[in-house]
């Protein structure tokens, strides 16, 4: 009858343990996915960290022509900074990009989120005071 008891009591202390467990660890992974959500930029924010890039007319591999214009945008408002004092850079780098391109390659979504992949990449490697998130192609037309 002591034994059951015992058992009894160790099986309730045993059960608590575990259950006072859970809950921590739910409580913390709860507070850790709050913590660790960013607030998202408000589009101000977005524009002030934003560089325009001027229009660009250029000749593309196969001879066609394409006139563009860009926003990068940057993930401080000093690395923006830091991007229009490198346009010419920024030029050049879009410029030889273009030059080994043809119409084809810029058809269509897939060209250009591919086009714009390969500017971000480009420049940012260059880039000292943070990076460029995103690039935006705001004009585009190709002859």
């Amino acid at each position: 009858m002591k034994k059951n008891k015992l058992l009894t009591i160790m099986l309730i202390i045993l059960i608590t343990i575990t259950l006072i467990g859970v809950v921590i660890f739910v409580l913390l992974t709860q507070f850790n996915k709050q913590q660790a959500a960013p607030a998202e930029p408000t589009i101000d924010e977005i524009l002030e960290a934003s560089v325009d890039v001027p229009e660009l007319t250029t000749n593309l591999a196969d001879n066609s022509i394409v006139r563009l214009t860009l926003k990068l945008q940057t993930d401080s408002k000093e690395a923006a900074e830091e991007l229009v004092k490198r346009d010419f850079q920024t030029n050049n780098i879009i410029i030889e990009e273009l030059a080994e391109m043809t119409k084809e390659d810029l058809d269509g979504k897939q060209g250009k989120v591919m086009f714009e992949s390969t500017i971000k990449s480009k420049i940012n490697e260059l880039m000292q005071e943070g990076e460029v998130q995103q690039v935006y192609i705001t004009s585009y037309i190709i002859q």
